[in-house]
């Protein structure tokens, strides 16, 4: 197979959300001609920040695809998150990715050169990676080799640790060297709990506390649209050096995703809550440089040369990056930091101040963390103690001011 040709592609965007895919995807030189999109209030953005595209509310009412040299498929991860239901693919939510092959099995001469599917990389261990094994299953029926690589949203720049899964299938061209030849090293101990450094900050999810933690330094762990187990997008911020405890404001979300502060605003027209419905639209988005980067290398001339692989088993757990083809199927050992752009840590990316956490939420989380077994940061639950004893204070010393 040849390698990308450096042409920009014209995109059709299934299950769009607000646009993180198509977006990124527009920045590396590439142009949405359709988008696809249920949701009210992220249908109302995408008709805001795509204006004059086409656009369709249902795909399972999508008849056929436009002639376009790619469809991108974020489909709805609910079912294969480890905050989800677990249902699987097979999921009320998740299973909607059967009408993208529904729309692939048409004609062949309109079936799209290039297929991009993202997803949680949760689905690479859920029922011992069924998932990942329908979709290649899948594509390869289709005649598409493909090439899949968990990406981790840091190496783009972005403070948020956000692992997904990048799915790319060609027809023509080879995936492979388009996702898996370029590669950055894995910083050390990045997210290892112990010696804490005042200057940082730390995220982490302060509706846990028995079961998991999110623990990123410099960081926040995943930003959630919600979830049956209680997890909200807004993980917690603490910062060591001012004992301090708080919660991102929606615009930095907004920003932690990669886009452009305000981005979710036409959902204030849909929603009668618009901020809490907003944060689910930002949770659920596609990280905007993670697209772009996956762009800009389909739109490059000279992807260069996969790594050492070798032959993928049979029965084998799905690696973190593996390639394949109904010739065969290879693994191959890559980072989750196919490249490493310039990293700004938390504290300095954030515009707005943390939204304090309250001594409710804290006092729970504390309550939860020491009826469980996880490990802390050095200091971390005694700086808590303290700052739920501090706004304890605070309506006792307003009381005796007044």
């Amino acid at each position: 197979m040849s390698s990308p040709s450096g042409a920009g592609l014209s995109v059709a965007g299934l299950f769009a959300g607000i646009g993180g895919i198509e977006l990124g995807l527009q920045r590396a030189g590439h142009e949405s001609e359709l988008l696809c999109e249920i949701e009210p209030g992220a249908r109302r953005v995408l008709e805001s920040r795509f204006a004059g595209i086409a656009a369709c509310d249902d795909v399972t009412q999508l008849d056929e695809l436009p002639p376009v040299g790619l469809v991108a498929a974020g489909f709805p991860c609910q079912d294969l998150s480890q905050a989800g239901s677990k249902q699987g693919i097979g999921g009320s939510k998740s299973g909607v990715v059967e009408h993208l092959f529904r729309l692939l099995e048409g004609p062949e001469a309109r079936r799209p050169p290039w297929v991009l599917i993202e997803n949680v990389s949760y689905m690479l261990r859920l029922d011992a990676g069924h998932a990942m094994g329908y979709l290649v299953e899948r594509l390869e029926a289709l005649g598409y080799a493909w090439a899949y690589r968990v990406v981790d949203a840091r190496a783009f720049g972005i403070p948020q640790r956000r692992q997904r899964v990048l799915l790319l299938a060609g027809r023509e061209q080879d995936p492979a060297p388009v996702l898996l030849a370029r590669d950055a090293d894995e910083p050390e101990g990045v997210d290892a709990i112990g010696p804490v450094a005042a200057a940082s900050a730390y995220g982490f999810y302060w509706t846990e506390g028995r079961r998991g933690l999110g623990w990123a330094r410099d960081a926040i762990p995943t930003l959630k649209g919600g979830s049956r187990v209680g997890i909200p997008s807004p993980p917690a911020i603490w910062r060591p050096g001012e004992g301090s405890f708080g919660l991102p404001s929606l615009e930095d979300a907004e920003r932690l995703q990669g886009f452009p502060a305000g981005w979710t605003e036409p959902a204030d027209e849909v929603y009668s809550r618009p901020r809490r419905y907003r944060w689910s639209l930002a949770g659920n988005a596609v990280c905007v440089p993670v697209a772009e980067w996956v762009g800009r290398r389909l739109a490059g001339s000279n992807p260069g040369r996969v790594k050492e692989s070798r032959p993928l088993q049979s029965g084998e757990r799905w690696p973190l990056a593996a390639y394949g083809s109904r010739d065969g199927r290879f693994a191959t050992e890559v980072s989750k930091r196919p490249t490493q752009r310039r990293f700004i840590p938390l504290g300095e990316f954030l515009l707005n101040p943390p939204t304090p956490l309250s001594e409710r939420a804290a006092r729970g989380f504390l309550s939860r963390a020491r009826e469980g077994k996880l490990r802390f940061g050095d200091g971390f639950l005694d700086d808590l103690d303290r700052y739920i004893a501090g706004l304890a204070e605070e309506p006792l010393a307003l009381a005796s001011a007044a």
